[in-house]
């Protein structure tokens, strides 16, 4: 019962996201296109709820091409990659709200582990691997609980917390955890 709301929450705020803020949506296309080449969009393959492939939308934050990641090395504030534009856009989180696409489409949801990469799968073991008994998220407990500043080991331990201790309860702190980080940043929600 709780999974069948979710997925209704899910739906209600995505259409309310798209619809409200499609003048930011425009706004935010044409200063990608002013400031840099390439697509508007960046799509990517990541893994979903029980390894299923989707392609996840987001703004594109970097100069094209440097989406190829060294290993284990995460994207931070002062990445030379990441375009004037794409750090306003990281930092806000507005990169991500193309995602309610993803959610709307029931490849993801608002709330849940967020989707890695596919390379990332080989590191799984069977704890790790709980995170997919879930659909990812737009946001999730690792990211309102220091997200870049915590080792991915970390992470991986607030998304197994997540999926075994889901509620909606749990959705909805999140939820508004997750307005925190957007207004005062991430370094402001370690170890809490």
């Amino acid at each position: 019962m709780q999974k069948a709301i979710k997925r209704l929450i899910d739906i209600i705020l995505s259409l309310i996201v798209l619809v409200v803020l499609l003048p930011m949506w425009v706004t935010v296309a044409i200063l990608i296109k002013a400031t840099s080449e390439g697509p508007i969009f960046f799509l990517q393959d990541r893994p979903g709820q029980y390894k299923k492939i989707f392609k996840v939308y987001k703004f594109r934050t970097m100069k094209p091409g440097s989406e190829k990641m060294i290993k284990r090395q995460e994207v931070m504030k002062d990445d030379d990659r990441v375009t004037c534009i794409g750090k306003l856009l990281r930092r806000t989180k507005i990169d991500e709200i193309p995602q309610v696409l993803n959610v709307l489409k029931g490849e993801m949801s608002l709330v849940g582990p967020r989707p890695e990469r596919i390379a990332s799968l080989e590191e799984y073991n069977d704890e790790i691997s709980k995170r997919l008994n879930m659909k990812p998220g737009m946001t999730g407990l690792a990211q309102v609980s220091g997200n870049i500043h915590l080792d991915l080991q970390d992470r991986y331990k607030h998304d197994v917390y997540y999926v075994e201790h889901y509620s909606l309860w749990l959705d909805i702190k999140i939820i508004f955890r997750t307005v925190g980080v957007v207004l005062f940043g991430e370094e402001k929600y370690i170890d809490k």
